[in-house]
């Protein structure tokens, strides 16, 4: 496991309103430092505070030690098994109690929303996917979708086109689908 707890600064943004969007935001810099074109990646969400009463050494390699502040810590988890299909291994996951959430990177291809008036009719999945990949309006983008146990969500959702941080929207429920599914790896 590897830890993603760099603080985000100096980049001219607000800080986030939630120490969930922290999170998710913090994961999708640490993801655009690693490019583009990579596998889904997953991560723990662990409460920093209750990090530092309970594992002290652990928190120490974390470089959580000497911060007070509250917050979350996303800790990456080995890489996801290759070629199992993202749905089937979410509903392998069972998190310790310790866990507070989880976050997962994944990279898509989205099309606007009037884009489905041009959708064929009766396809296939894989029709469908050919069709999305060879749209002139396609956007591949990076998302970053975060939960709390408590089903708190949030999506920090990059473009590929505009891969800067200051253009990285966020909001609770941009790709619901995704942020149900993690959600159901708690239950």
């Amino acid at each position: 496991m590897s830890d993603v707890s760099h603080t985000l600064s100096g980049d001219g943004r607000p800080p986030a309103a939630t120490p969930l969007t922290r999170a998710a935001l913090e994961i999708d810099e640490y993801a655009a430092t690693l490019g583009w074109d990579l596998p889904a990646r997953l991560f723990a969400l662990v409460d920093s505070a209750q990090l530092r009463r309970t594992d002290p050494g652990l928190a120490k390699q974390l470089g959580l030690a000497d911060q007070e502040e509250p917050g979350l810590t996303p800790v990456e988890q080995d890489e996801l098994p290759a070629g199992m299909e993202l749905d089937k291994f979410l509903g392998t996951i069972a998190w310790p109690d310790m866990v507070a959430g989880c976050a997962l990177v994944v990279e898509r291809l989205m099309l606007p929303p009037n884009a489905e008036q041009s959708r064929p009719k009766n396809a296939t999945e894989a029709q469908l996917a050919d069709w999305v990949a060879n749209h002139p309006d396609r956007q591949e983008v990076r998302i970053t979708a975060a939960v709390l146990r408590d089903g708190k969500k949030e999506i920090a959702l990059r473009l590929r086109s505009k891969d800067v941080a200051r253009e990285v929207l966020t909001g609770p429920d941009l790709v619901p689908g995704l942020t149900e599914a993690l959600l159901a790896t708690f239950s």
